[in-house]
């Protein structure tokens, strides 16, 4: 029985207590993983946490209770409703409930979704194995808070760890699942962004999850048409295009290659040149990311390194990707310290996937792109020493890409038969889509 996983809640508690009490090394590491989290919750206190993106929630779902218009509503820093009619509807119950209650309620609620992240994430990979997997929640809840991603979702009370659980949770089920797609579709409906997944879906063969992902993406266009129509068809229509709304695309919050490019150029109009650049990366990125499934190589966790190449080429094309959207670091680091869990086990030298999981590891911790002058106009004058430091999520998103896409070709290479063409993939080296 996996973690997480049984039938039902009382096997499920059975089945911790009986590891808790037979397994000394957890016991350790959740205590030291309370010791993190009491210095994270003071490290919150005295930055004075504000929350500021559950508040506009709650205002969302305010605005929807008392019939005002959703994408007129300004609040807290002059900051505008985003998202699709639909999540403002998901707000409504935010609007009832007081703030002090609302901030220990979703700060708790994303550190469970943190730790079934890492869960999913384990069982994408295939590492560690079931009864490992509540280490990896542990680990991931206790420690996870200080990557920036996950710090700075925590921080505004973000629901990036929502949507990843959501897409995730689908690309690993199995076609046959009558439910694989159904969350994915919600994702969409919630930030449109995971729709690359589903484009994703398609192209990989799996018809069956993706139908399924653009029904529920339709479905909740059509509730939020229902209760708001007006709102609806605004979005839809002429705000969802709008990116200014969401906020500057130069800044340094933003870890996309349309912000890199920006910062470089030191423009907000970086026009033909980043549109290109971005193409190039999202058809490349893509390409990669099916060819590792429905073309399959002797290479280890194909699956594994597919989808998360497919979730870092979603992240890098975004027009605006904030640091707190790149939660999917944490499945990214799962496969890295997997790669080097298995390197280790074969006494392999050098420790190649050590130094990158150490180094991806530090990146995420390390808040560069805070350390670097910005603020105002500064943001378009970072100096060309410091531009590595204020776009480390686009950099680290590329050399993923770049390194998936040598080792695919590396081990491709010894395939091709004199006469050109693929030759036939030996059987261990395929790959099943879809984890049961």
């Amino acid at each position: 029985m996996s973690f997480l996983g049984g039938a039902g809640v009382g096997a499920r508690t059975a089945r911790i207590r009986e590891v808790w009490r037979g397994d000394r090394f957890l016991r350790r590491l959740t205590l030291f993983a309370l010791f993190s989290l009491v210095a994270y919750a003071i490290v919150r206190h005295f930055i004075h946490t504000s929350m500021v993106d559950m508040l506009v929630y709650r205002a969302e779902g305010a605005a929807v209770v008392h019939g005002d218009d959703l994408y007129r509503l300004r609040t807290h820093g002059n900051l505008p409703a985003t998202y699709p009619a639909f999540a403002a509807l998901l707000f409504t119950p935010f609007a009832f409930l007081p703030v002090g209650f609302l901030r220990v309620a979703v700060t708790c609620a994303n550190l469970v979704l943190l730790g079934y992240l890492a869960v999913l994430s384990c069982r994408l990979v295939g590492w560690p194995g079931p009864e490992r997997r509540p280490h990896a929640a542990v680990a991931a809840v206790g420690f996870g808070v200080w990557l920036e991603p996950v710090y700075t979702t925590l921080r505004y009370g973000q629901i990036n760890l929502l949507i990843a659980v959501l897409v995730l949770a689908d690309v690993i089920r199995a076609d046959r699942n009558r439910f694989a797609g159904i969350g994915l579709g919600i994702a969409a409906g919630l930030k449109v962004t995971p729709w690359f997944f589903i484009v994703y879906l398609l192209l990989t063969g799996r018809f069956r999850t993706a139908g399924r992902a653009v029904v529920s993406f339709l479905a909740t266009i059509a509730v939020g048409a229902a209760f708001l129509p007006g709102a609806s068809w605004g979005f839809w229509t002429k705000y969802l295009y709008q990116t200014r709304r969401v906020g500057k695309e130069y800044i340094v919050d933003n870890q996309s290659v349309r912000g890199m490019v920006d910062r470089i150029l030191h423009t907000t109009h970086a026009g033909i040149s980043v549109t290109l650049l971005a193409g190039l990366v999202a058809v490349g990125g893509l390409a990669l990311a099916v060819l590792l499934v429905r073309r399959p190589v002797a290479l280890r966790r194909p699956q594994a390194w597919s989808v998360v190449c497919c979730a870092v080429t979603m992240l890098l094309i975004s027009p605006i990707s904030w640091t707190h959207h790149w939660v999917w670091c944490v499945p990214l680091l799962v496969l890295l310290a997997a790669e080097a869990a298995e390197e280790r086990a074969r006494l392999v030298r050098p420790r190649r996937w050590r130094v990158v999981l150490a180094a991806v590891g530090l990146a995420f911790c390390a808040n560069s792109m805070w350390l670097v002058p910005h603020k105002g106009p500064r943001d378009l004058a970072v100096p060309a020493w410091l531009q590595a430091f204020a776009a480390p999520y686009p950099l680290l998103g590329l050399a993923l890409l770049g390194l998936g896409g040598w080792r695919y070709l590396r081990r491709a290479r010894p395939l091709l038969p004199p006469g050109g063409g693929l030759a036939r993939v030996p059987e261990q080296a395929s790959s099943r889509v879809g984890v049961g």
